[in-house]
């Protein structure tokens, strides 16, 4: 009888001398007829639970089939690798076979790398070549995946190579996403180019790990040669192109594979919500979640998650609403997500209402939860509120608050002007403050004036984020509020020398299923003339109202009316114009900005709102606002 030894991951190295096959292989010690196999292991078939294979195990024994390979190697595969198994109990029944055959020990192989136990699979590996036990295509999948480093995927490989199945795909594909993982492209384009012949998921593997590691251009290189593609490939590049926010890109693709007449799945679906949510295509995602429900597409809790997020960030919350209360079982990312898409509308007494129903239903939250119920009272200035979930969290549930949680509170504190408090919470931390907490103090000092923290904090947020731009504006925002237009120079100086460039204002606006894009100042758009005029006609009818610029944003020291021009071309007021021209009256215009909503902006909104009588949503880099008759729903605080 063998012991089966279980080592950490620092076993010796793997041996590169190819083990000689046996000159007998294991067989079945014990004769039996095919009617006895069929009596006694047909009962494995539909096995179902622990209690039963116990049962079926000792009928085995009793038998004489627990000496026999194919019998006992399903009783391992059943404990080993199904869901109502027992990895353990697939152990201790392995140790007892005298000669366990390769399936056998894939089987157990596969097993530990399944329940997590990556570092017995190696030790395994070197038992069964010891055993002379010959490895076939089915053990090298296994064991390429539980390499715990390069060195290890390396010595594999090579044993992949000497065992014959260097033209093996299985082997060879997973092979391609071992070196991925380590990050060696090198490594992945030897075996790819040596392969000897290449099905669509070498292609796609190849393509998934090179858009993986941000070479997306090299991905759809590939994409283009691919001989043949079906819907896992397809979606794998358009969900490289959502990954990295390159929207229009995924759009265009999928046009092409519409064209080309592939049937929509739904992880294809899936991608294509998230980029309609990035580029706020509302129409698109409707007319994508229309087809979902008419051609039957599985809407299992993920995809209807998705569907949910699209709607609420694509400003439509009564349709994410709608769609939330249809589902018949609720999972715990579909009250996260309609919790968030409240929030960020702003609608704080709805999102508690909603967790509070979350806990009548005995769903249990989770931290992601709490940062959705956190939000919302910092959008709306429910401190009180806040502090009593935020206790809640540990006292109630037992969630140790992490540093979003923090984040949370600070960015509800610093908003409500109560930034001693804010910056004492953050003294306060178990762990150390990152730019986000902190930026969200930078980010109330500038809204409520307060220049002795805002300079300290800002100085810390710029050397933890040197290359974000929208640090550096805020600390020059801020300089600029006092007059103090030689730490403005100085600012603007330390940009230029870091190489540090401000992203233009740029706002997106969807007309008839296109997206249209424009930026402050921008005059690229083929109606560009007529979108100028109606925005000179907008500020025309907004100064009769009584709109006058707000120019506390402009940072240099020039002449008031030098001032005013850059505010009326700013990106979302051409998007308006652009609507205005384009829907009819009564329509709702929606748009979606990559910056925070300067305040000139809002206020300019507001009165559009009133003087022509729409509704327009406009989703910022913070949040949702709704403006309507000369209102938002932010109540100006935001």
């Amino acid at each position: 009888m063998k012991t089966l030894i279980l080592v950490q991951a620092s076993a010796p190295p793997i041996s590169i001398a190819k083990t000689q096959q046996s000159s007998t292989p294991p067989v079945s010690t014990v004769k039996s007829t095919k009617d006895e196999h069929f009596a006694y292991l047909s009962p494995l078939e539909t096995c179902n639970s622990m209690l039963k294979l116990r049962q079926i195990h000792s009928q085995i024994i009793r038998t004489g089939l627990a000496r026999d390979n194919d019998a006992i190697g399903r009783v391992v595969k059943f404990c080993a690798i199904s869901n109502a198994g027992n990895l353990d109990y697939a152990l201790q029944v392995f140790d007892q076979i005298p000669q366990p055959d390769a399936f056998i020990w894939n089987t157990i192989i596969r097993g530990q790398l399944e329940a997590d136990r990556a570092e017995n699979c190696l030790s395994l590996y070197t038992q069964m070549l010891s055993q002379s036990v010959v490895p076939n295509k089915y053990t090298f999948p296994s064991i390429v995946k539980a390499c715990s480093c390069i060195k290890e995927g390396k010595q594999v490989h090579a044993h992949v190579f000497k065992h014959g199945f260097d033209s093996d795909l299985f082997s060879q594909n997973n092979l391609i996403n071992m070196y991925f993982g380590y990050g060696d492209i090198d490594g992945v384009r030897r075996v790819f180019d040596q392969m000897t012949w290449r099905d669509v998921v070498s292609w796609t593997t190849l393509i998934s790990g090179y858009a993986n590691a941000g070479l997306i251009e090299e991905a759809r290189r590939f994409f283009d040669e691919m001989p043949e593609r079906n819907s896992v490939s397809w979606n794998a590049m358009i969900a490289a192109y959502v990954r990295s926010c390159m929207f229009q890109e995924a759009f265009a693709l999928f046009e092409r594979m519409q064209q080309e007449k592939l049937e929509l799945d739904k992880f294809a679906a899936a991608s294509m919500l998230s980029a309609c949510t990035g580029l706020g295509a509302l129409e698109q995602g409707k007319w994508i979640h229309g087809h979902i429900e008419k051609t039957g597409i599985e809407l299992d809790m993920k995809l209807a998650t998705t569907i949910i997020d699209m709607y609420c960030k694509c400003g439509c919350l009564e349709k994410a609403v709608e769609v939330f209360n249809g589902l018949p079982q609720k999972g715990i990312s579909s009250w996260n997500c309609m919790i968030v898409g409240l929030a960020m509308h702003g609608q704080a007494t709805e999102a508690i209402e909603l967790f509070r129903e979350m806990e009548r239903e005995n769903v249990t939250p989770d931290d992601i939860t709490f940062v959705g119920v956190l939000n919302a009272c910092a959008h709306s200035g429910l401190v009180k509120e806040g502090y009593h979930y935020f206790e809640s969290m540990t006292r109630v549930y037992g969630i140790k608050p992490k540093i979003e949680h923090y984040g949370c509170m600070v960015d509800l504190l610093g908003r409500a002007g109560l930034l001693v408090e804010a910056k004492k919470l953050i003294d306060e931390m178990p762990m150390k403050p990152d730019a986000v907490v902190l930026g969200a103090l930078f980010g109330a000092c500038k809204i409520h004036g307060n220049i002795e923290i805002g300079e300290q904090v800002g100085k810390q947020v710029i050397e933890l984020e040197p290359h974000n731009s929208g640090r550096y504006v805020l600390l020059a925002n801020l300089y600029a509020t006092f007059g103090r237009w030689e730490d403005v120079a100085n600012v603007r100086k330390l940009m230029n020398d870091r190489g540090v460039n401000k992203p233009p204002g740029c706002s997106m606006i969807e007309m008839d299923g296109v997206v249209s894009e424009f930026i402050a100042g921008g005059r690229s758009h083929p109606q560009s003339k007529e979108i100028y005029s109606m925005a000179e006609e907008m500020l025309r009818r907004l100064k009769l109202e009584g709109y006058v610029p707000h120019k506390e944003g402009v940072l240099h020291d020039i002449e008031e009316e030098e001032k005013e021009s850059p505010l009326y071309y700013h990106s979302e007021k051409l998007a308006i114009a652009f609507g205005l021209l384009n829907t009819s009256t009564g329509e709702t215009i929606r748009i979606v900005k990559n910056l925070r909503v300067c305040r000139d902006c809002h206020n300019a909104m507001k009165l559009i709102s009133k003087v022509y009588g729409r509704e327009i949503v406009v989703r910022d880099r913070n949040r949702f606002h709704h403006f309507s008759r000369g209102e938002c729903s932010c109540k100006d605080y935001w």
